[in-house]
């Protein structure tokens, strides 16, 4: 019996350390889990210490003001993975924080593990050296990530992308035949709008998704909403005649769309995976976007144009998201066969290029492995 302290600081590295906990189970019937994270790691079962909706703050601004509540978080996250001892500390994203959290375990002692290791190639390459010093193993899910590492003189294993183990049999299910009729939308062809998790994600997002609206009569936009948020956010948007609301049920959204307004981030990858035509929209706070793009080294800002390294997908990033070039693209994306043929074919690819199904299962035996090396007998 192993003992995991596991930190997932937002709602996708909740569903990633989720299914990472089911495998371990399933090799460890004895594991003992304490987490920071959300819902789906607490159906998995172990303790809770802080739930997701307490944690994330997006934005160079947002973190500043919130620095307090992060100082705070980060005593108390210390003073409990001592007083746990765990066997491994698995760290899921999250590296503002985890990072300072592996410096702390390995301090004392206990192996890191990091599942899903900071986007370091995208900026702050220098964390990678304090990756490198702090942390005992290392699982990435980027087929490019490896070749990154490698530069670096590190060994790094990729397991896959779990999010193939999750969606793709998803993709087909017989469940989610009802979704318009469960959440009582009329039979109109479906235009999703993913406006992210976050609170400040959803203030600045989801005005410039619903406005076009009225441009598309004959669709019917419908909102995923998260239970996280106050239902008043969403409210001031979904009173056009055409747009509506539905709460924790993205995937069966996915799976019943035409074509999907997509904040960037790990959304865009799920839209893709369910193989729904999408353009992703992004717009922050202008003073965190002014710092970000000049320290951000990437060409793209959606996952599946990094991942495929070509424009795949259209990107509306700041003054591109407006009104008039949202209507443009949609327009695009719903009605232009050839287009929409480019980008399943791109969608293959892109599945190809993840490695396959297998990755939750892959990195738990990872671990496992690891475990063995660093603790003989234990496991």
């Amino acid at each position: 019996m192993a003992r995991y302290y596991i930190i997932a600081g937002e709602s996708s590295g909740d569903m990633h350390a989720a299914n990472l906990m089911k495998q371990l189970k399933q090799r460890d019937a004895d594991a003992t889990f304490r987490f920071w994270g959300g819902d789906k790691m607490q159906a998995v079962g172990g303790t809770m210490v802080k739930h997701v909706n307490e944690l994330a703050f997006m934005g160079f601004l947002e973190v500043a003001c919130n620095i307090r509540t992060i100082l705070k978080n980060i005593r108390l996250c210390k003073k409990d993975i001592r007083a746990f001892n765990p066997d491994v500390l698995i760290l899921i994203d999250y590296p503002g924080f985890n990072l300072r959290m592996a410096s702390y375990a390995k301090g004392i002692g206990i192996p890191v593990v990091y599942y899903i290791c900071p986007q370091v190639w995208a900026w702050k390459q220098s964390r990678v050296h304090a990756i490198r010093k702090n942390t005992d193993k290392l699982l990435v899910i980027l087929p490019f990530e490896k070749e990154f590492y490698k530069g670096f003189n590190m060994d790094v294993d990729f397991p896959g992308h779990p999010l193939l183990d999750e969606l793709i049999p998803l993709r087909e299910s017989s469940e989610y035949a009802t979704f318009k009729e469960k959440n009582g939308l009329p039979h109109k062809p479906v235009v999703a709008l993913l406006p992210g998790s976050r609170k400040q994600e959803i203030k600045r997002m989801l005005k410039d998704m619903t406005t076009v609206a009225a441009e598309f009569a004959g669709y019917q936009f419908v909102v995923a909403g998260v239970s996280g948020q106050d239902p008043a956010i969403y409210e001031p948007h979904t009173r056009y005649a055409n747009v509506s609301l539905v709460t924790d049920q993205t995937y069966a959204l996915l799976a019943n769309a035409r074509a999907a307004l997509v904040a960037s981030g790990t959304a865009t990858l799920e839209t893709a995976l369910f193989r729904v035509p999408q353009a992703v929209c992004y717009k922050a706070n202008p003073v965190s976007m002014f710092i970000a793009r000049r320290l951000v080294k990437v060409k793209y800002i959606s996952l599946v144009n990094l991942i495929m390294d070509k424009p795949v997908l259209k990107e509306l990033i700041q003054n591109d998201f407006s009104q008039q070039k949202v209507k443009t693209e949609l327009d695009a994306i719903l009605h232009d066969q050839t287009y929409r043929d480019s980008l399943q074919q791109a969608y293959r690819e892109l599945e190809e290029k993840l490695g396959g199904t297998g990755a939750s299962e892959n990195a738990a035996a990872s671990i496992l492995e690891f475990l063995q090396d660093v603790q003989p007998g234990k496991n």
